[in-house]
This record gives C-alpha cells, structure tokens and sequence, in this order.
C-alpha cells in the first residue's frame, strides 16, 4: 500500500555552518567592535549573547540571515527569553525545533481525517504516516497539508508505492 511521512528535519551541518559564519560576520563588523556579541551552538540550543537588548537584535538578525542563506527554515527555531547576565550584557536561548510535536501531529491527522480522503494517517512518534490505496489520494493528502499548514517547516519523506 502506497505511504509516505510527514517529518520536520532541519540539517545540523547546515545550521552549524550559519552560526560560524554568523559569529565571523559578528567579529568583523564595526557597530561590534569591543563588544561581546556572539552566538554558541549546543546540540539543538543556539544561545545568543550580546551587551544589550539592541545588540541581540541585531545578532540575531544576522543569524537568521545566515541560516536563510543556507536553505535553512527559519520558522523551525524557537526564541527563548532574554535574560540578564552580568551587568547589562544579556543572553537568550534559542532552541531549533526538530520533530512534530504531539498537538500538531494531532492537528494533521484531524485535518487528514476531516477531508474525507481514502487515506488513514496515524502517528509514529515525532512523524506522521499517511497511507492510501492510490498515488493520487496520497498527492491530494500532501496538498492539503501544504495548503493549511504553514506555520511550521514540514518535509514529505520516505515516498513508497
């Protein structure tokens, strides 16, 4: 029976790859000089240092631009508070979402059944499996989750026949 996987994968070389040039382009930039802007990556946790709030801004905006560059979503990362380190330097944790988490995959698969397609979806960890006796009804399927859900990064994987 014909299936594929809804999956929210974000390339790690990739995003390591962003940080290091955004940290360079942080280092070389005159409006930092003297400051102590930079960005350390912790397996999913980019955490983002600055002097203050506008420097963070600013810090982080050329992460985003970085991550952009390289073909990485941006509405996958998850921006913590910003916190208070010593004196007026603050840092904010910003974690990259990997993985559909429950209530969505519990949104597609409601979204899926709604429509009144031939196929079933059901959840398989942090992926959602749809499956259906034809190419076509798995196509629609795609379509209709592209269409209605576009606040978060979802990949079309692992297509079977």
């Amino acid at each position: 029976m014909p299936s594929f996987d809804i999956v929210s994968e974000v390339n790690e070389v990739e995003v390591k790859n962003a940080v290091e040039q955004a940290n360079k382009e942080v280092g070389n930039r005159f409006d930092f000089k003297g400051s102590d802007a930079r960005i350390e990556q912790a397996e999913k946790v980019l955490t983002v240092y600055a002097d203050d709030e506008f420097k963070l801004d600013q810090v982080k905006e050329v992460l985003v631009a970085k991550l952009v560059k390289r073909n990485v979503d941006v509405r996958c990362l998850d921006e913590g508070k910003i916190d208070k380190v010593s004196g007026n330097k603050v840092k904010q944790a910003v974690t990259v979402k990997v993985g559909i988490e429950s209530e969505l995959a519990k949104k597609i698969v409601r979204l899926i059944k709604d429509s009144k397609l031939k196929v079933q979806a059901s959840i398989q960890g942090d992926t959602v499996r749809v499956t259906g006796p034809k190419r076509d009804n798995l196509q629609e399927a795609i379509a209709l989750v592209r269409k209605s859900i576009d606040d978060f990064p979802l990949q079309y994987q692992n297509f079977r026949d």
